[in-house]
């Protein structure tokens, strides 16, 4: 059985430029904003995040551990995750999850972005098989936002990888807005591929349910969500908060209305690509906030 897919040409953002340079790629719906290009057809296995859950872990012992640095700060790493960090031989990540764990390691460290992605995971992978402990690092929670490249680093390896969970900006955000997570719906946008399910979900739980929102930069921002959600009749006057760079010294928060924040979708985005979006539900929403920007 295989699916469709769909190379695409860029429109000037890292994620678009990283879908014009593989071979195979999560499909993603076109529309007016993106240029239709060749189909393709590849293999299941092709979305490495169905890779990383197609099923539960078979042994505890393995040669690559995948952990959850946080979301910046290394006062957040957990016990574990340092321990594997100063025992790792070689660490692989993007550069801005690297950066964060640089000086909690002696590891060689691989850095890559979207260009040069699967060059150095097969030179880590080349590592690991030489006898290399080896360490992928990803922002946040790989259990939230992370499975991609989980799957890939998976791949690369071609052995058992151990997920060691983090703490997620979404946790942070939870603390901050004061939303309980067991009564709010979270959903990571920040994936390639199409994102039409997680933004059905948003539309069915906005108001019964707090929306804890990982946008995805830089077409899929705060503005563009709210703006989705209001298209789709969801109440604008829903409580709105975005946090940016969470537990980074420079944190903020932006307190708003849905509907307010519809209103500036057009255009970029005045918001960081590290954001949370919370929508707070509708028996919970603070209709004495006006929309304002300030430290946390």
């Amino acid at each position: 059985m295989s699916v469709n897919f769909r190379m695409q040409a860029a429109t000037g953002n890292e994620y678009n430029k990283y879908l014009t340079t593989q071979s195979l790629v999560a499909y993603r719906d076109t529309d007016d904003r993106h240029t239709q290009g060749e189909e393709m057809t590849a293999p299941e296995w092709a979305d490495p995040g169905k890779t990383a859950s197609a099923r539960p872990e078979q042994t505890t012992e393995a040669s690559v551990s995948a952990v959850g640095v946080g979301p910046g700060t290394t006062d957040l790493l957990t016990g574990r995750t340092r321990s594997l960090l100063g025992d790792a031989d070689v660490v692989v990540g993007f550069e801005t999850v690297v950066d964060v764990v640089r000086d909690v390691t002696e590891a060689t460290c691989l850095t890559c972005g979207y260009d040069d992605e699967a060059a150095t995971l097969s030179a880590f992978a080349d590592r690991v098989a030489d006898g290399a402990d080896g360490v992928a690092v990803l922002m946040g929670d790989p259990n939230v936002s992370g499975y991609q490249f989980l799957g890939r680093v998976e791949r690369a390896v071609s052995g058992p990888v151990r997920v060691v969970p983090g703490i997620s900006s979404i946790q942070v955000a939870a603390s901050r807005a004061r939303t309980p997570i067991e009564q709010s719906t979270v959903v990571s946008l920040h994936r390639r591929g199409s994102i039409e399910a997680e933004l059905a979900r948003l539309v069915a739980d906005a108001g019964d349910r707090h929306l804890l929102v990982l946008p995805r930069p830089y077409d899929t921002m705060p503005e563009a969500v709210a703006a989705h959600l209001v298209e789709q009749a969801v109440d604008p006057t829903l409580s709105a908060l975005v946090y940016e760079r969470l537990t980074h010294a420079d944190e903020s928060v932006t307190r708003s209305t849905l509907g307010d924040l519809a209103r500036d979708a057009d255009g970029d985005s005045r918001f960081s690509d590290l954001s949370v979006l919370v929508v707070r539900a509708s028996d919970a929403t603070d209709t004495s906030q006006s929309p304002e920007k300030g430290e946390s």
